[in-house]
């Protein structure tokens, strides 16, 4: 690429971005001397087709590029005859570059840049300072990031193209295999086998509540008994619990100990990419594809004052430090809007804590702090707004004042003289001073401790409810002491936030690919989503078992995570990226050429032995489930189940197959449901008031519970009357009897993600009750009540339908928490009156408020207050929207008058149907009827 010449003041310039939303808002900010177009993101890739990268020609790749993306590149060929330079805009990171490395290299091969000045440019948001500031400091295209790009993507190629015809051949059904996708997909795998492989242990907890002399209630739990300390598994069973109980009620206790302590929360950084898709997985219920594209929305921009402006800055980014410019605009809103105790004396400054961090961006943050969520609100639809609030409020609580908690341990005994002491302990905290937690609490910095998914667990010894004032020596009194049984947990399953938490701390991928890994993976059917966590399909489990035999290196987390590290260092020109080819290349052929080499059998028999436990577990009523049924009963000894593979995937089949036919498909939770209902419906139960059976069925639309069967109710019967002829009876035909009418039964879909092999009698009874009736709000006075609509849950505050996300389940939710879910959305209405009768009401929808009327929906204009629209002026739209429409209808009339002057079509069209009378007529007729002008249509069409 020949070196950036930069020009005084060039005649024109050609811009090249990716998407067009952003080659609208950059070209607002730029003069008439620039034309500003969208490449549509890469205007090249490997074709799909074996050889697209040769290995034995130093990894030369063969790019392709489809119609689109040519009708594309055309249209910045034309732009540019009348430009003396082009300027290369895409996103500033290693994808970007290689966006403006092909459209340089293509436009160069069919030499349109000949006495061209070529530039790239970079900025971090979409805001006129940052794109001016940008024009006036262009660079070269960056050799080592597009370098990197190629390796990575020759990489991805060649182990997709390679392994995946490995995978067809030897466990027929697979899909494919991908690099990252497959070390993601036995995260999710081996931890679904640890679950299955736990072995819960059962332990009890004692706890006692205790009085002061004030009355005041202490709640305390037992740790120490007779001197020896208890831990989590000690009472291990209800015996020794209630010998614990009994040594409580029997003693006397006083404060023996107390301690106090302060200690600090300190604020969370900014978000990175991945720290966005986590909590906003958390508490936004958004997946880690919404996330994004939402994202992407807020850092291309939106309409302000006439002028579009990114709010965002670059969402893709793995660095968590802020400009300089940054952090003073938000100390300043901080002691504005806070005052000074919020303040630290100084800068917080961060440092990235995941492995291979590249620290290349900024977090994401607001392009500028100074606009509150609140200004924005009527500028966005409901998930830009929640999700920009988040970050917004993240930004702003990193760089305020730590929270300042008061803790308190206080140490309850009672001396037993044979047996020694018994010990009680109470924790409890106090906010001293609430710092950063006014605006934004960490999810793991509540009172109550949480996991990786935001569960709640068991509360530490720092924390607790707050306590009453004691002091060393109190006595205390007992009020209640009880006992309760646990059982140990196995691992929860991931959920997408801790799935990306554990693939950024692992260092495999990149954060800007973890949501396009997460939709693969169900696309292709390895892993279902279910109450919001993964669940390995079986196809997904025969892939991992038989990478992690065959290809175990290539699925190992810190080889995968190896391979980005190199990455990196070819972007920071340490590495030369053919030789990072070369030294995965040889090996992985090698094992792939191994691999080839393997029978059928020897595959089988390791998956079988790898899934054994999944497969074949033991259960009460198939204690032996590797013996088969049909070869017991002809007596047969050899008849063992196992895994076998056929021209459509993997079974279970018996060894004596195919003389032997007892077989069983693997199949994923839908596919074992449908077979499942092969013979008809299923029956759940029965409902307990009406005493009807309650079925799971399966339809063209889903799956679905229904209530009873058809009822078929006959016509009342009617007497006969004496048949009479008369003059005014007779030629007229007898009057048909009345058919019976079929009452179809109730019916309602499975919400999206709940099982149908694991779908219960109560969920469906649940499910046929619904809409439910939560109760009504106590300020508004609306009737509130949660269902189930085509567009999935969904809660209603009189006649505002809000939709359930996240953890809310539309057959459990409370009414506060259905009055919350409602706030939360933003969603109103503001009832103005009435006008002709009707109710007038604004609305707020997808694209901003709007004012409802009858059947009419009238957007209002953007940044309009809804708050302040009178009943007038919404009227006045109302009649103008009226006028308009009745315009138009007017100017549609007069060109339809036109339309009927040629009956002769419409009349010969109605002649098709007369096509076999038609074929009738002589050849005489027929000559006749070629004189005339009638148009005759055969069946076929032909004129």
């Amino acid at each position: 690429m020949p070196a950036s010449k930069k020009k005084e003041s060039p005649q024109k310039s050609v811009v090249v971005v990716e998407s067009p939303a952003k080659a609208q808002t950059i070209n607002k900010y730029l003069g008439n001397q620039y034309t500003v177009l969208a490449s549509y993101g890469h205007i090249r890739d490997l074709p799909s087709k074996n050889g697209s990268v040769d290995p034995d020609n130093n990894f030369a790749m063969t790019w392709d590029m489809d119609k689109r993306s040519s009708g594309h590149v055309n249209d910045i060929q034309k732009a540019l005859k009348d430009a003396d330079t082009l300027i290369l805009a895409t996103d500033p990171d290693r994808e970007g570059e290689a966006i403006s490395w092909h459209v340089y290299n293509v436009l160069n091969e069919k030499g349109k840049l000949k006495n061209k000045t070529v530039q790239r440019v970079v900025f971090n948001e979409i805001t006129k300072t940052a794109i001016l500031n940008a024009m006036d400091n262009p660079r070269q295209v960056d050799d080592n990031l597009v370098e990197a790009y190629l390796a990575r993507r020759a990489m991805d190629y060649l182990v997709g193209f390679t392994l995946s015809p490995v995978l067809w051949r030897k466990l027929p059904g697979s899909r494919s295999a991908g690099r990252v996708q497959s070390v993601a997909l036995r995260l999710i795998c081996e931890r679904e086998s640890e679950i299955e492989m736990f072995d819960p242990q059962e332990y009890w907890s004692v706890e006692a509540d205790l009085l002061t002399d004030k009355k005041e209630k202490v709640t305390a739990r037992l740790t120490e008994l007779f001197g020896t300390k208890i831990d989590k598994l000690t009472l291990g069973d209800q015996g020794a619990a209630e010998q614990a109980v009994e040594a409580i009620e029997q003693g006397s206790f006083s404060v023996s100990n107390i301690e106090n302590k302060t200690v600090k929360r300190n604020p969370q950084p900014p978000f990175i990419t991945s720290t966005l898709q986590q909590d906003a997985s958390r508490k936004l219920g958004f997946s880690a594809t919404r996330t994004m594209q939402t994202a992407q929305r807020l850092y291309e921009g939106i309409s302000l004052d006439g002028e579009t402006t990114g709010l965002i800055t670059y969402m893709r980014t793995d660095g968590v430090t802020l400009s300089k410019e940054a952090v003073f605009s938000v100390r300043n809103l901080i002691e504005k809007e806070f005052g000074k105790p919020y303040l630290p004396d100084s800068p917080r400054m961060y440092k990235s804590k995941a492995k291979n961090a590249q620290e290349a961006h900024e977090a994401i943050r607001p392009t500028d702090i100074r606009r509150h969520p609140a200004m924005l609100k009527a500028y966005l639809n409901d998930d830009q707004y929640r999700l920009y609030e988040l970050i917004w409020k993240r930004t702003l609580a990193c760089q305020m004042e730590s929270a300042v908690l008061d803790q308190m341990r206080v140490d309850i005994t009672s001396t037993h003289d044979a047996k020694g002491p018994v010990t009680l302990r109470a924790n409890g905290s106090v906010i001293k001073f609430d710092g950063f937690y006014c605006l934004y609490r960490n999810t793991n910095n509540t009172s109550t401790n949480t996991d990786a998914d935001g569960n709640k667990t068991a509360l530490s010894d720092d924390d607790g409810a707050q306590l009453p004032l004691m002091h060393q020596g109190d006595a205390l009194k007992q009020d209640d002491v009880r006992s309760e049984q646990h059982f140990t947990k196995p691992p929860p399953r991931f959920t997408e936030a801790s799935m990306v938490k554990t693939l950024e701390e692992l260092g495999i991928g990149r954060p800007s690919t973890y949501a396009s890994i997460i939709r693969v993976l169900q696309d292709r059917n390895y892993v279902r989503m279910e109450s919001r966590r993964f669940i390995p399909e079986d196809r997904g489990r025969l892939v991992t078992a038989f990478l992690t035999e065959y290809f175990k290196q290539y699925v190992e987390y810190d080889f995968t995570a190896k391979l980005e590290e190199q990455l990196d260092e070819i972007s920071a020109d340490q590495l030369d990226w053919q030789k990072v080819l070369t030294q995965f290349w040889a090996p992985f052929k090698e094992a792939t050429e191994e691999a080839q080499e393997l029978t059928i059998t020897q595959v089988l028999d390791h998956l079988d032995m790898a899934l054994d436990k999944h497969f074949f577990s033991p259960t009460e009523e198939t204690p032996n489930p590797r013996e088969c049924p049909s070869c017991k009963e002809r007596g047969a000894e050899d008849g063992r189940l196992g895994l076998k593979l056929g021209k459509f995937g993997a079974f279970i089949g018996c060894v004596n197959y195919p003389e032997c036919k007892v077989t069983k498909r693997l199949k994923s939770d839908d596919e074992g449901a449908e077979a499942m209902l092969a013979d008809g419906p299923k029956v759940l139960g029965e409902d307990p008031e009406t005493e009807k059976p309650v079925y799971l069925c399966k339809g063209p639309y889903g799956f679905y519970v229904q209530l009873g069967d058809e009822e078929v109710i006959e016509p009342p019967a009617e007497e006969e009357p004496k048949k009479k002829t008369t003059k005014a009876t007779k030629g007229k035909k007898a009057t048909k009897p009345k058919k019976p009418k079929v009452k179809k039964p109730k019916r309602a879909g499975l919400p999206k993600g709940k099982s149908p092999m694991e779908f219960t009698l109560d969920e469906a009874l649940g499910l046929l009750q619904l809409p439910r009736e939560l109760g009504v709000h106590p300020e508004t006075g609306d009737e509130i009540s949660a269902g189930l609509g085509r567009f999935g849950p969904f809660v209603k505050q009189g006649d505002l339908f809000v939709s359930l996300k996240g953890d809310d389940d539309v057959l459990t939710i409370t009414l506060e928490r259905a009055i919350e879910v409602v706030v939360a959305s933003g969603k109103r209405i503001i009832k103005l009156g009435e006008h002709n009768k009707k109710p007038v009401s604004i609305q707020k929808g997808r694209f901003g408020y709007y004012i409802k009327y009858n059947r009419d929906n009238i957007t209002l204009p953007k940044g309009t207050d809804p708050d302040e629209v009178t009943l007038e002026e919404a009227i006045e739209r109302i009649e103008a929207k009226k006028a308009k429409d009745k315009d138009g209808k007017s100017k549609g009339k007069k060109t339809t008058t036109k339309a009927k002057k040629a009956p002769a079509k419409k009349k010969a069209a109605t002649t098709k149907k007369k096509t076999s009378a038609a074929k009738k007529t002589t050849k005489a007729k027929t000559k006749t009827a070629k004189t005339k002008t009638a148009v005759i249509i055969d069946e076929t069409g032909v004129y």
